[in-house]
């Protein structure tokens, strides 16, 4: 796209993990990336961008890039390094992974990534098949939505659900753990347009977050308890006859057993449990069942618990119940993704998985890298793409002690010199999405996205497809694989085949940048409106016949075909299971640490990404807490004090923020600052446990019980 000589117009696609995968237009003069903004004729992005990308040719142009390779020459976490070039930096990897799979085997090499970026090319899987083929531990990836989707597709299926823009046509609208303004910024317009036609707006949440206070209800709730909720609304909505029967009757299964399950779950009980009325819980279940038609779009933060998978199956059913899909705009929400006809075999390389190959879950980064995890062989040496684990995985102590170690052999591929970064005995410098070619898919809408590099690569920084290439080459791998160009790699990545790509073309992508997948619009779009779901049975499953099988985990979140991780089977009802961490649960926890930590999104950061950049620090402030004034007075914390927030994991400091948007009991700690620059050189996954949820390898990250004090009385007692 040219507009006057010098100047040219590039089509991107934001490369975050965020729904709304938007539509970018860079603005490039004399060869330099000069703005970005959003494109204004694609119907989600609709020319706006978010506080996080907003400025992102700052990012790309930061005095702070890596732009070249590094090699360490201080004590690990120093960040002293001495520039090294390509050929030295892989001499080096080699000759380290040489002398590890000759002593220990290749199993003691474990790849960290996770999705940095989100594109199809150089995202999640980008270096599945290197590592396939060198015979390293298979690095299980379920920091976000696998227990949600085991869920989901034991209830549903692998279905993409609404259609996110057909939300307008909605009538009652529940967002349950999901903030969307913050982290969802882009499907707000198709909500706000359906409150102005008269629809109601309900958000259930622990915090009064941004869009809570647009909602016409917002409903807080006790951190892990929502699955009993959805257990009373069932009671509620089957007691008093608010049931679609002739729905039930023909496009489910399973609904008797599911009556007796919500019998024990009536409005009083669910109260308790809950912290809301038991009118509300009768209110808001009469409501939901009786406008039509009504959606439920579930968040990320949904699953963070101990009992979340069964929360999302208990999620799932509630449509189904009340004959919700029946309309266009009515349903439930979840990952559109599923839309996507990818040929993930051809990304991930399964084909070459050594049988038998160890699995690591990512989540136990911290016990596997400090002995705690007893491994045969352990983990000699770590490679870390498209991630940062010092930020955002849980234990961060043990992380750090992990990545101090003298005999880890750590290489990290970074735009920055991240705190995990700091750690790396090699650094390779990282392309930026306006410096690469990538194609992308969305979990938050229908349209394919085509990036296209508007710049040419800073420094020597490369993107992850050449990285692997480089890394295949100097193993002595010379398979077509890495022959390939970033263009065939996409052409060979989608199913172009596929109905739903019909029309659609990299080809045309160039000339467009973006299309809608080949699917009814938004205002025809009821993909269930006759059942069609996506089960074993071709019924949404009350009762989910996979559950006999037993826990597993989705190809996507590990490589190979479904793997089951526990003996026996699950509850093929939906059922509440307390969290690990609550007064209720965990008495003698609580009394020691009596609030319950939450640590949603930043609305200035994706996950750490962001975290070092001067206009988003300037947004998100110094790293903060939010604690309810009844709690803060309880323990003589005054608005803006410096405070200590721990438990027996870790702790780590903050500023006090008081407000009542938070509930007695519950402090909120966002995500994504970094460690270095912080108080105390800790952030809140200092505080978060490892333990898995129940289905499908989950993260726990609200399930944690901590204190609060002010720091000064801290230091004192040092």
């Amino acid at each position: 796209m040219t507009t006057t000589e010098g100047t040219k117009l590039v089509r991107a696609a934001c490369p975050h993990d965020c729904p709304d995968t938007c539509a970018m237009l860079v603005t490039v003069e004399g060869g330099r990336a000069t703005a970005v903004r959003g494109d204004p004729d694609h119907p989600f992005t609709r020319g706006g961008l978010c506080v996080k990308v907003n400025n992102y040719q700052d990012r790309v142009y930061s005095p702070d890039r890596v732009l070249h390779p590094l090699k360490r020459t201080g004590a690990k976490g120093s960040g002293q390094f001495a520039r090294i070039s390509w050929d030295e930096a892989l001499a080096e990897i080699k000759a380290g992974w040489t002398r590890i799979i000759d002593a220990r085997g290749p199993t003691a090499i474990l790849p960290y990534s996770y999705l940095g970026t989100e594109g199809i090319l150089n995202g999640l899987n980008v270096g599945d098949p290197f590592f396939n083929k060198l015979g390293a531990t298979i690095s299980e990836r379920t920091f976000c939505d696998s227990g949600s989707c085991t869920a989901y597709f034991m209830t549903i299926g692998p279905s993409p659900g609404m259609d996110p823009e057909s939300f307008r046509f909605s009538k009652y609208i529940i967002l349950w753990a999901c903030n969307t303004i913050s982290t969802n910024l882009h499907h707000w317009p198709f909500i706000a347009e359906a409150k102005r036609n008269g629809a109601k707006l309900v958000v259930i949440d622990p915090i009064k977050t941004r869009t809570a206070r647009e909602a016409d209800w917002h409903i807080p709730i006790r951190p892990g308890t929502d699955a009993a909720l959805a257990l009373g609304l069932m009671h509620v909505i089957i007691a008093e006859d608010l049931v679609d029967r002739d729905y039930v009757a023909q496009y489910t299964t399973g609904f008797d057993a599911l009556k007796a399950r919500a019998a024990d779950y009536p409005p009083e009980k669910v109260a308790a449990i809950t912290g809301i009325k038991a009118e509300d819980i009768r209110q808001l279940a009469r409501d939901y069942a009786t406008t039509q038609p009504s959606v439920i779009r579930i968040g990320v933060a949904i699953e963070r618990h101990a009992g979340g998978g069964q929360t999302v199956r208990a999620a799932a059913c509630l449509p189904a119940l009340v004959g919700a899909w029946r309309r266009v705009g009515g349903g439930m929400l979840q990952l559109p993704i599923w839309a996507f006809p990818l040929k993930w075999e051809n990304l991930m390389r399964p084909d070459w998985l050594t049988p038998g190959t160890r699995v690591l879950n990512q989540w136990r980064l911290g016990a596997a890298l400090t002995g705690e995890e007893k491994l045969d062989p352990p983990i000699q040496s770590l490679f870390v793409y498209n991630a940062n684990p010092m930020i955002v995985a849980p234990e961060q102590a043990k992380i750090r002690r992990g990545l101090e170690r003298e005999d880890l052999f750590t290489v990290v591929s970074e735009q920055f010199l991240t705190d995990t970064a700091r750690y790396a005995d090699i650094v390779l410098p990282a392309t930026t999405q306006l410096e690469q070619f990538d194609i992308m898919f969305s979990w938050g809408h229908f349209y394919l996205s085509l990036n296209l590099p508007a710049v040419a690569p800073l420094g020597e920084a490369v993107p992850n497809t050449e990285l692997f290439r480089r890394l295949a080459r100097t193993m002595g791998f010379d398979d077509p694989q890495w022959h390939q160009t970033d263009e065939a790699m996409a052409e060979a990545a989608m199913d172009w085949a596929n109905p739903a790509l019909q029309g659609i073309s990299l080809a045309s992508l160039k000339k467009t940048g973006w299309a809608r997948l080949n699917l009814p619009a938004a205002d025809a779009y009821a993909p269930h409106a006759e059942g069609h779901f996506l089960t074993p049975s071709g019924k949404c499953e009350f009762e989910a016949s996979m559950a006999a099988a037993g826990n597993f985990v989705l190809p996507l979140f590990r490589q190979g075909s479904n793997e089951f991780q526990d003996g026996g089977p699950v509850d093929k009802l939906p059922t509440y299971i307390p969290p690990n961490e609550a007064p209720a649960t965990n008495p003698r926890l609580a009394k020691k640490y009596p609030l319950n930590v939450l640590s949603p999104k930043s609305h200035a950061f994706l996950n750490s990404c962001y975290g070092n950049l001067p206009q988003q620090l300037h947004h998100a402030g110094e790293q903060r807490v939010i604690i309810n004034p009844t709690d803060a007075l309880a323990r003589n914390v005054g608005q803006g004090s410096p405070i200590r927030i721990f438990n027996d994991r870790g702790s780590f400091e903050a500023v006090a923020e008081l407000s009542d948007t938070v509930m007695p009991g519950v402090v909120v700690a966002p995500l994504g600052y970094w460690r270095e620059p912080s108080r105390a050189a800790a952030t809140v996954n200092a505080l978060n446990p490892a333990a898995y949820a129940d289905l499908g390898r989950a993260p726990t990250f609200s399930d944690s019980l901590v204190e609060i004090e002010p720091a000064e009385a801290a230091a004192a007692a040092e």
